[in-house]
């Protein structure tokens, strides 16, 4: 085409003399969802929330995404996409981990998401590693188990920023050495104290990675606040059934299914990475939570599920093959499971 058939921006002007349209200049949309998902959707029993951990990944071209994007352009800009899939209802929000977020950044997230939408936000490390590390050495965490840090910097924001559409807030502990799970009720009693101590209304969560501090007194510590045990699909932590069992008496159930057996977190990346189709299925991990699904749906409660891409190999996916289990084995209105 000869230079006086170009636009001013670099743009190519069609026969007709429209320019024709440029992804780059677009905003990420969502992907176009096959029959499958679009069916699996419309069958989710109600009270069903599902979503992935964070959403900023570029693998998911054509499973989310419409386009390619980079994982920087996903992070600022992919969510409202995300929030379009018909089976995503709820997203693990990761990066809260790792420092604070104020409630004006929440907010902007929440703007972008539809009413019924729910976010899982993990609280900030500070909250539940009792020891730093830095590269002078470890040292002691002075805000370990702080109520007056997790109130003021982590709560506070929390329910200012997402409103209706907060969902748990996670107190995710990281594995605590012997000096706490030599004693689970010395920690469970410390536990106790620091969620007695938050205030009523949002929902929370504890997530553990040491099996030995699920007992009695740990059940005994959260349910006395109202607050849920997390589900954590972990390889330090046992599998659902035995997990479901020290879940203290709720209206609501939170399973996040984070990383394949065996394997460890920089090996599943390296062996998953784009995250864009299942790699080892975990069948026996689906149809346990599937399983769980339907007898909480009989018992007329809530659950979110969060999937990682360290799972299976990729999060979309693997909700898409939960789903259809989850529809195939949820109580039908007379009461009986249905049936393949």
């Amino acid at each position: 085409m000869s230079d006086d058939l170009a636009c001013g921006s670099g743009r190519q002007l069609t026969l007709f003399g429209a320019p024709e349209p440029s992804r780059k200049t677009n905003q990420v949309g969502p992907a176009d969802p096959t029959d499958r998902v679009r069916r699996i959707a419309a069958r989710v029993p109600s009270g069903r929330f599902l979503g992935t951990s964070s959403w900023s990944f570029p693998g998911w071209e054509g499973l989310v995404y419409d386009r390619s994007a980079s994982k920087a352009t996903l992070a600022r800009k992919g969510l409202a996409a995300y929030a379009k899939h018909p089976l995503f209802q709820a997203v693990g929000l990761d990066r809260t981990f790792y420092a604070p977020l104020p409630a004006k950044d929440l907010a902007d997230y929440a703007a972008v998401v539809p009413d019924g939408f729910r976010f899982l936000v993990k609280a900030c490390h500070l909250c539940t590693t009792p020891r730093l590390r830095s590269a002078e050495g470890n040292s002691e965490n002075e805000l370990f188990l702080d109520p007056a840090f997790a109130v003021e910097q982590v709560v506070g924001p929390f329910v200012e920023g997402l409103g209706s559409k907060a969902g748990p807030l996670l107190f995710q502990f990281p594995p605590l050495g012997n000096e706490h799970t030599k004693d689970p009720r010395r920690f469970a009693d410390r536990l106790a104290a620091f969620v007695d101590a938050l205030p009523a209304g949002p929902d929370y969560a504890v997530e553990l990675r040491d099996d030995r501090l699920l007992c009695p007194d740990y059940v005994a510590a959260i349910g006395h606040a109202g607050v849920a045990h997390c589900i954590g699909l972990h390889p330090r932590m046992p599998g659902v059934d035995l997990q479901s069992r020290f879940a203290p008496p709720s209206d609501r159930v939170v399973v996040r299914w984070m990383l394949q057996p065996g394997l460890g977190y920089e090996a599943a990346v390296e062996r998953y990475e784009p995250f864009s189709g299942i790699v080892d299925e975990d069948r026996s991990t689906r149809a346990d939570i599937a399983a769980l699904c339907a007898r909480q749906l009989e018992q007329g409660k809530q659950v979110l599920i969060i999937a990682n891409n360290k799972a299976e190999g990729s999060a979309p996916e693997t909700l898409v093959r939960l789903a259809e289990e989850i529809v195939e084995t949820a109580p039908e209105p007379g009461g009986e499971h249905a049936r393949r």
